[in-house]
């Protein structure tokens, strides 16, 4: 399958904007309710804190879990440092906000709903992307388990998809707010698997289409949903047009205020909104290993 989009690009067009961008880390960027049941430290300006306090080998109540749900909305990405959870309590904690996804495309850990990166010895995650899009239904979120940390690098990217948004040009929203792009899994994965079971995921998923942006449907925040993993075009526009487009959509996750950071420590559990963010995790660290295991949470269809 021949896809004319250019995903080769080292350095993506953007738009120069000087000064300060717009950066808005909740709806109208209101003043910040305390937490109470946890101390919750900013990692970023517009997403990602970490957490402490709290205990993932242990069943949250009902008032902590609420807690978690509000910091995980207002922040898009978590980090419990510390955490000495199994798999099994992973995929319990995650199963609090959904029934967990499977992904035959990637290695599996002790259970089909859970993926296990870092066993093989090819880097294929250090791309710009939000995880599943190419399901009708994409994940909501996802909880990843940090198992080894290489002595350097290895470090994961979180790009704040409603600041991107926000930031756009009135005639580039204009081109866009009503658009629906294909979400296609084959640009993804097909350098990663074998013909064969690459046709057989073919048939199993189908490309499938969602709006360029997306209303968030618990904030109601307008957030920007192409990636360069799995968005292929924006449906109604000549090729050429949407092209360059789409080139324009995929290199906001590029833009630094957007972003925040986040280095590793063995035992660390992030907890992040796929449905505001993108991620990027970087492969600088070979030869040495970094090995994490993640689970997804089911999500809704996009509008």
């Amino acid at each position: 399958m021949t896809l004319s989009l250019d995903r080769t690009r080292s350095t993506p067009a953007i738009d120069l904007l000087e000064g300060e961008r717009l950066l808005c880390r909740l709806p109208g960027d209101g003043p910040d309710r305390p937490f109470e049941l946890f101390t919750l430290t900013p990692v970023g300006r517009t997403l990602g804190a970490e957490i402490t306090g709290v205990d993932l080998r242990e069943e949250p109540s009902a008032e902590l879990r609420a807690e978690i749900h509000r910091a995980l909305l207002e922040w898009k990405v978590l980090f419990f440092p510390g955490q000495e959870v199994t798999g099994a309590q992973q995929r319990a904690f995650g199963a609090l906000w959904g029934p967990l996804e499977t992904n035959p495309m990637l290695d599996r850990g002790d259970s089909a709903d859970v993926v296990r990166f870092g066993a093989g010895q090819r880097t294929y995650e250090n791309i710009w992307h939000a995880d599943t899009t190419f399901r009708p239904e994409p994940a909501m979120g996802a909880v990843l388990r940090m198992v080894q940390t290489p002595p350097f690098g290895g470090d994961t990217l979180w790009a704040d998809m409603a600041a991107a948004y926000d930031n756009l040009g009135d005639d580039v929203r204009a081109r866009i707010d009503d658009a629906v792009a294909v979400h296609d899994m084959v640009p993804g994965f097909a350098r990663f698997l074998d013909p064969d079971k690459l046709a057989r995921l073919q048939d199993r998923f189908p490309p499938v289409t969602h709006p360029v942006v997306r209303t968030h449907p618990e904030t109601g925040r307008r957030t920007l949903f192409v990636n360069a993993s799995f968005t292929t075009e924006i449906v109604g526009m000549a090729r050429e047009e949407s092209d360059a487009l789409l080139r324009h959509l995929f290199a906001q996750a590029h833009v630094p205020e957007y972003q925040v950071r986040y280095r590793w420590a063995e035992g660390t559990v992030a907890f992040w909104d796929n449905r505001a963010t993108q991620h990027y995790a970087v492969g600088d660290y070979h030869p040495h290993k970094r090995v994490a295991e993640r689970v997804a949470i089911a999500g809704d269809r996009p509008y």
